[in-house]
Formats: structure tokens, C-alpha cells, sequence
């Protein structure tokens, strides 16, 4: 009989986590280091980043590293690749979980979240972070594991890359029809096209060993205001949003050898919204 061995076992296997500094890229980080990984968080944010790594080494005894990077700009990646791949000797694991969070500019005449209002800039400054940084990070970071032996990469995309956005939820009492506030257009489209990469990536490198996968969470409750919540639950047949640590699972398990045989998919973790 052959020996069993822990199939979820990271250690010393070492995670680029981008938007690692995040209320989901901590989560994330913190996955990787309780099963013995190296998590490198990477941000825009150098100072927050450099804290929750130093956090994450004083929790799980690993040597947790914080970096700043603008993952639109192909440079400062290969930079950050170099000194990573320096300090530690390799690179197993790419999750590109970083995301523009814009804050819309609220006005008495114009809601700029509209799609009719929608301005280009902030459409091109969405795509650049969620989409475009997902496509470099993994130009450069895939392209070292494929001629390192192999790696994983996870994409962080949505339940909204399955389902429109139930833009009831948004409606706020008192404000006419073109004032108010939507989800905007870029969420969807960056959540569903890091799914269409997550195919085109597995398909490109598997014979390298590096295997692509996804994955679709629902909303995390941080602190919306309750009416909000109330009203996006009623579409969740599990009846409430997900708590941030409740993904770590999944992170683990695509990022270990427990999903070996597993390319190419989309992990859907939504309390089964996406079932209604």
C-alpha cells in the first residue's frame, strides 16, 4: 500500500499574492502560510503590505515578505520576480487576487457609476489593475515556472462572472432612476475575462506542469450597511454573505497538490447564489 502523505502540504512552496494586502489577499496569505508556505504579499500599498507579512511571520513562524509593485507595469514586476526569486530561490504560486476598488464621485446631477455615465479613464484604469495586471503577473511569473518544473496559478474572479449583478440591490429610497447607484460595467467584465484567461492559460501551459484554475466567491460582509445586506442575502440560498476566512480552503486546495488533476476550472464558493 502506498504511503499516505498530506496532499494539502505548502511548506517552503513560495505565493505571489497580489493585492496581498487586501481584506481577501490577507486571507489568502494567511492560507498559504498555515500550511507551511512562503506567502509574498504584493501591493501598491508598500507599508501595509510589509506590516501583514511581518504579521503573518510572528503568526506562522514563515518568512512572509512584503513588496511594493504596480502590477500594470510589466517592469516593476520583472523587478519584484528578480528579488523575489533571489530571496527565496523560486517561485511556485501565482494568485492574481488584486482588483480596483474605485470610490465613484457622488454628485446631485450625475452618477458616474452608470454605464451611460461610465468614463473612460476609470474603465481603462478597472481593466489596467483586475485584467490587465492578472495578464502581465502571469506572462512573467508563469513564464519563470513553466521553465522552473511548474506552479500554480489561481485567478480570483467573481459570482458575478457567471451571473449579471442584481442592480436592485444598489437602489437607494428618494433618488430618481438616473441617479442611482450600480454596480459598475468593469467589475463584470474583468471577473468574467479572468475566467476566459484561466482556460487560454491552462490549456497554453500544461504540458509545462503549471496548472490555471479559478475561482468565483460571492460577497464578504465588511461592514455594509444592513438594509444592503438584507437585501443581497434574500438572493443567497445559504441566507447570509460569506466571512473572509471562508475561501482560505479553496486557496489551499488549488494550490496544493490535493487539485493535481485539476486545470482549467472555475471553483464557484457563492452560498449558491449562482444556482437561483
Amino acid at each position: 500500500m502506498t504511503k499516505f502523505t498530506n496532499p494539502f502540504d505548502l511548506s517552503d512552496r513560495v505565493a505571489v499574492i497580489t493585492g496581498g494586502a487586501g481584506l481577501l489577499g490577507e486571507q489568502h496569505a494567511a492560507a498559504i502560510a498555515a500550511a507551511g508556505g512562503v506567502p509574498v504579499l504584493v501591493d501598491i500599498h508598500e507599508q501595509r503590505a510589509r506590516d501583514k507579512a511581518a504579521a503573518l511571520s510572528k503568526t506562522y513562524g514563515v518568512p512572509a515578505f512584503g513588496c511594493a509593485v504596480d502590477i500594470s507595469r510589466q517592469e516593476e514586476i520583472e523587478a519584484a520576480r528578480n528579488e523575489i526569486v533571489s530571496r527565496f530561490g523560486r517561485v511556485d504560486i501565482l494568485i492574481n487576487n488584486a482588483a480596483n476598488n474605485p470610490k465613484m464621485e457622488a454628485s446631485s446631477e450625475i452618477d458616474f457609476s452608470r454605464l451611460e455615465n461610465f468614463p473612460l479613464s476609470q474603465w481603462d484604469a478597472d481593466l489596467a489593475v483586475g485584467l490587465t495586471g492578472a495578464f502581465l503577473c502571469s506572462k512573467v511569473f508563469g513564464t519563470y515556472m513553466a521553465a522552473n518544473g511548474g506552479g500554480v496559478i489561481v485567478n480570483v474572479a467573481s459570482d458575478l462572472a457567471l451571473i449579471g449583478p442584481d442592480q436592485r440591490i444598489y437602489r437607494q429610497p428618494d433618488l430618481p432612476d438616473h441617479l442611482q447607484p450600480v454596480k459598475p460595467v468593469t467589475y463584470s467584465v474583468v471577473k468574467s475575462a479572468l475566467v476566459g484567461l484561466t482556460r487560454y492559460l491552462a490549456t497554453y501551459w500544461a504540458t509545462q506542469k503549471v496548472r490555471v484554475n479559478a475561482i468565483s466567491p460571492g460577497g464578504v460582509e465588511n461592514g455594509q450597511p444592513p438594509d444592503f445586506v438584507e437585501r443581497l442575502t434574500n438572493l443567497i440560498p445559504m441566507g447570509r454573505m460569506a466571512v473572509s476566512n471562508e475561501y482560505q480552503g479553496a486557496i489551499v486546495f488549488l494550490c496544493s497538490d490535493a487539485s493535481s488533476y485539476m486545470t482549467g476550472a472555475n471553483l464557484v464558493i457563492d452560498g449558491g447564489r449562482s444556482c437561483w
